[in-house]
């Protein structure tokens, strides 16, 4: 419970007289028009755009932060205020060319949960699309309500073994319930970054495979290379060889199997 005046470990959330609210509602650090291919989604509606939208602070602390700049920043980032209306409004505007609606993305979305809510409602009165890049780790109230809105989402799967998850400061039962009950709702794609010496065995591999195919083997994963960066700069890249294994045993699970930044 964090006490009065205190700000989360997210960075987004605080304690205002003695009631949690989202600092980061409305703030946005990042947008863009972007492929729907870079989110990644591969199976849904491929070849078209989607507006992209970050804001700042995640509630998970991974060393390997990809987008670590926004997501866990030493002081806050440049930020605009944008209200729901005007995100939507936005959206709208560049259906012509080619949007199809909203990611929420760059950062951890679901730690401003509301502000997602309100855009996404909003949204899908307006015929938009609605999309969420997340590390899934939320609680399953919030995600319920949430998901009614929600058309797809790429679910960060860290890796296949609590002992790692305890290490980013979570829990892997929390995010294997959000991919198990959006994929009841929503179009899902899993992405699982592959770091040396920490998420690379093959059993683990086998072991997430299958147990993502007993949801639905139609599920794609991305099985992503790792770059250093933030805390582990000091890391070499993940071999291609060992991405394009994973890949080939995985296959043996899903139908739908992506090797991913292996150039």
């Amino acid at each position: 419970m964090l006490d009065s005046g205190q700000t989360g470990l997210c960075g987004a959330r605080k304690n205002v007289d003695g009631k949690i609210t989202g600092e980061s509602y409305g703030k946005i650090s990042a947008i863009a028009l972007d492929p729907i291919e870079k989110k990644p989604l591969r199976r849904f509606y491929p070849d078209t755009l989607i507006l992209s939208i970050g804001s700042y602070g995640c509630n998970l602390n991974c060393p390997f932060c990809q987008n670590h700049r926004i997501a866990k920043p030493s002081e806050k980032p440049d930020v605009m205020s944008v209200s729901p209306e005007m995100l939507i409004g936005k959206a709208v505007s560049l259906k012509d060319q080619g949007n199809i609606g909203i990611a929420y993305t760059y950062n951890e979305p679901l730690i401003g949960y509301e502000y997602v809510m309100d855009c996404a409602r909003l949204a899908r009165s307006h015929g938009l699309k609605n999309v969420l890049v997340t590390n899934g780790y939320i609680a399953e109230q919030q995600l319920i309500e949430l998901l009614p809105f929600i058309d797809a989402m790429n679910i960060d799967l860290k890796g296949f073994n609590a002992e790692f998850y305890n290490k980013l400061g979570g829990n892997i039962e929390t995010v294997k319930n959000t991919i198990s009950l959006a994929a009841e709702t929503a179009h899902i794609e899993v992405t699982t970054l592959i770091i040396p010496d920490e998420n690379d065995r093959r059993d683990e591999m086998e072991n997430l495979s299958s147990w993502l195919s007993h949801i639905n083997s139609e599920i794609p994963l991305h099985v992503s290379r790792f770059f250093p960066c933030h805390k582990y700069i000091g890391k070499t890249p993940t071999p291609v060889e060992t991405i394009y294994a994973l890949a080939d045993i995985a296959r043996k699970h899903l139908r739908w199997v992506y090797a991913g930044n292996c150039f």
